[in-house]
């Protein structure tokens, strides 16, 4: 299992559909080694330095945390049953309602469809958010087989860089 990285008052918390095997084996998120996720961080302005893996821990004293709707480690999305959707969505909520976080950063358009249960996503800050108070932003998931190229992939994450940086 691996483990989320939580605390009251993060900037950010990303979420995940579920962890890879690999982040699995290891215990660390986004640890498949052709995922873009700590590349995409750096590139956008999010992170000072490339991170790896093993410091996913680290990333809390930046005011980012992570976990996933499904906690599960699997091949492929295609492996969660609509059960694990189910029970992962109010796990989720009430993950948002206890930490707080400014925003709720849902890493693919699938994973923020799965927890709020609209058809029709657009990439960035979403209205209406399910949990009131908390920023939903949708970002492209990390794994490489996304077919987008990385300057778009970065160029969305730079908005939610941005915000931060607004904030602060």
């Amino acid at each position: 299992m691996i483990p989320d990285h939580l605390d009251v008052g993060l900037s950010i918390l990303f979420i995940g559909f579920n962890p890879s095997i690999t982040s699995g084996e290891t215990g660390h998120h986004y640890a498949y080694k052709g995922n873009r996720f700590w590349r995409i961080l750096e590139r956008s302005g999010l992170t000072p330095r490339l991170y790896h893996p093993e410091e996913d821990q680290d990333l809390l004293k930046l005011g980012y945390g992570f976990t996933n709707i499904v906690a599960r480690p699997t091949r492929g999305v295609e492996d969660i049953t609509r059960e694990e959707y189910a029970e992962g969505r109010q796990i989720l909520r009430q993950k948002l309602e206890q930490y707080r976080p400014d925003v709720a950063c849902f890493v693919g358009k699938g994973v923020y469809t799965q927890y709020s249960k609209r058809t029709k996503v657009e990439w960035g800050f979403q209205d209406d958010p399910v949990v009131p108070e908390i920023q939903e932003f949708v970002a492209p998931s990390s794994s490489g087989l996304v077919r987008m190229s990385m300057d778009e992939i970065v160029a969305i994450y730079a908005q939610l860089s941005d915000f931060i940086a607004q904030k602060r």
